[in-house]
């Protein structure tokens, strides 16, 4: 096992693949990301225009490339277009931690088999890929809309970090922190895979 080996990687399901993020992603990625309630809980300001999705990529490639995130376009199969994205990010190699956040999805994918999935297709590369004993995923305590999509995953809450991220409206925002550990994946991969196997 190669543990923590970060490099980019195409993770394919029945439903998404997952493929490294990149400007030739931006044209399906735009019309998925006009929706303003994408951006509200996200550090990055209004995300409303091709220009500003084409400004997004680049600043994800740029986490990239100083080594500390690692992020996807999410391709959703039977139409092989870009449906939204997702990453690991916060990567601790020493301690085999990582986080997979900002993750979104176009209106039309929400509550669908893409974002259950995703996250299979990440958890499994994170435990028994790089062998990481712990993956974290966090939200604003405000957007109980991920919150419910995180605990249907299985993982555990662990509880709310207090004005830990100002936002670029000026707003202190508290996150709420949830994980997975190595030895509560088989049981949570099970059960992922049925409901995947059912959808």
């Amino acid at each position: 096992m190669s543990y923590m080996n970060i490099q980019p990687v195409t993770l394919t399901g029945k439903h998404v693949r997952l493929e490294p993020i990149s400007l030739a992603h931006v044209a399906d990625l735009t019309p998925h990301a006009m929706d303003p309630g994408i951006w509200f809980f996200m550090p990055y300001g209004p995300i409303d225009t091709q220009e500003r999705v084409r400004w997004w990529v680049e600043e994800m490639l740029r986490r990239q490339s100083a080594g500390n995130d690692l992020p996807f376009a999410t391709i959703d199969l039977a139409s092989g277009k870009a449906i939204g994205a997702t990453r690991f990010m916060d990567i601790h190699r020493q301690d085999r931690n990582v986080e997979i956040g900002g993750s979104w999805l176009g209106m039309a994918h929400r509550r669908t088999a893409a974002n259950t999935e995703a996250k299979y297709l990440q958890l499994t590369h994170a435990f028994e890929t790089w062998g990481c004993i712990r993956v974290q995923i966090k939200t604003d305590v405000r957007n109980e809309r991920s919150q419910r999509a995180i605990e249907r995953l299985g993982a555990v809450k662990e509880g709310v970090i207090r004005k830990n991220m100002i936002m670029p409206d000026g707003y202190q925002r508290s996150s709420v922190y949830y994980s997975i550990l190595d030895d509560e994946w088989p049981a949570m991969k099970a059960r992922l895979e049925g409901i995947l196997q059912a959808s």
